[in-house]
């Protein structure tokens, strides 16, 4: 079968029901994001955040640009330079050890001139395509066993070693969910599983021991018990779900969270938008927030089940992948159901490169819905 071309589409097949979910969550995001900085108006202390909802606005156009660049160009064009796109993002990986830019102990950004990325975040819609197109190009129809799912766990496992060393838990977290997922849904040996699980646990054992830092640990162990250390590992948990519990039904209204406006929030623009938006708007907006989320990861398996080949649903599921999980670990830790381990909100929280990276996402996906 020959190869498609780049070929386009008109606006007529945009999918709609995504476009506005999408468009809606970004917004409030930027409405949230003017009330968690608003704080800061006037402060003489961290004062460069109290505008960061202008600069969000800017990345968002950007993004969203890409995304339609993206989306008007047939997937399977794409699929040609997965190689040479996730390579291209090893490399960026590679020279954050050179360029990067500490931030309180950690060398995740680049910094050229006045533009700061972080290459990691672009990294996650490259694993999503290059784990498609091994799956694509993987003909077998048995069952996988373990040495089947080396490849594909391979694909995540690279940019996962070089992203822990940066260190970076949360997005390597995010490389391996997406490559899971996408595997979940192929056939697998039981045997492969159990066996997978018990490599699992020794990987774990040995990264508690010789992998993580001081403060990743004690991220981890405050998540059972944050009282054992409420001014210092387990404040970021305990404030948030006061935050949350403050919130009530109805929430204390824009702008009137008291964990917000007197500074016991921490991070409140990037780590714990949710916390600022669950006071404000309690239970109630929580749902319709939640609500938002949940759609996009069933639409992108909805998306995946209509595409016409294996790599345009292989690429829509773990495009929905990256989104659901960035959501449910980022609720997860606000909520103090997880540990916190630093992943943003999608479209939501503060941050150019995370803006972006989830847009290409969304993009890719847009791209294989319009092609059904």
């Amino acid at each position: 079968m020959a190869r498609p071309g780049l070929t386009f589409r008109s606006g007529t097949n945009v999918d709609m029901p995504l476009l506005l979910v999408v468009v809606a969550i970004a917004s409030i995001g930027v409405v949230n994001l003017y009330s968690a900085t608003s704080a800061y108006v006037g402060a003489a202390t961290r004062a460069g955040l109290a505008d960061v909802y202008v600069t969000q606005i800017y990345w968002l156009v950007v993004g969203f640009l890409v995304a339609m660049a993206l989306a008007t160009i047939d997937y399977r064009h794409l699929e040609r330079f997965a190689p040479v796109l996730y390579a291209g993002g090893l490399l960026m990986l590679s020279l954050v050890f050179v360029l990067a830019t500490d931030v309180r102990g950690s060398s995740r950004w680049i910094r050229l001139g006045s533009f700061t990325f972080q290459p990691s975040d672009f990294m996650k819609p490259l694993v999503a395509l290059m784990t498609a197109r091994y799956m694509q190009n993987d003909s077998r129809t048995e069952a996988r066993g373990l040495l089947d799912l080396v490849p594909p766990l391979a694909i995540a496992g690279a940019p996962t070693a070089l992203v822990m060393l940066q260190p970076d838990l949360g997005t390597s977290l995010i490389y391996l969910c997406c490559t899971l997922t996408v595997l979940a849904v192929s056939r697998i040996r039981w045997s492969a599983i159990v066996s997978g699980i018990g490599l699992f646990a020794a990987v774990c054992y040995v990264m508690w021991h010789w992998g993580l830092k001081a403060y990743q640990k004690g991220r981890l162990t405050s998540f059972i018990d944050p009282e054992a250390d409420a001014s210092g590992t387990g404040w970021h948990a305990i404030q948030s779900q006061t935050a949350i519990g403050n919130g009530g039904l109805f929430g204390e209204g824009f702008m009137q969270g008291t964990q917000n406006q007197f500074g016991f929030l921490p991070d409140q623009h990037s780590d714990f938008p949710f916390s600022v938006f669950a006071e404000e708007f309690g239970f109630v907006g929580c749902v319709v927030l939640i609500s938002l989320y949940g759609f996009l990861a069933i639409w992108s398996i909805h998306i995946a089940s209509q595409a016409k080949d294996r790599f345009g649903a292989t690429l829509a599921l773990g495009c929905g992948a990256i989104i659901f999980w960035h959501a449910l670990f980022n609720l997860g830790m606000s909520m103090g159901v997880f540990p916190v381990v630093g992943i943003t909100l999608p479209l939501f929280s503060y941050g150019g490169s995370s803006v972006v990276s989830m847009l290409i996402c969304l993009g890719m996906l847009m791209s294989v819905s319009m092609r059904r």
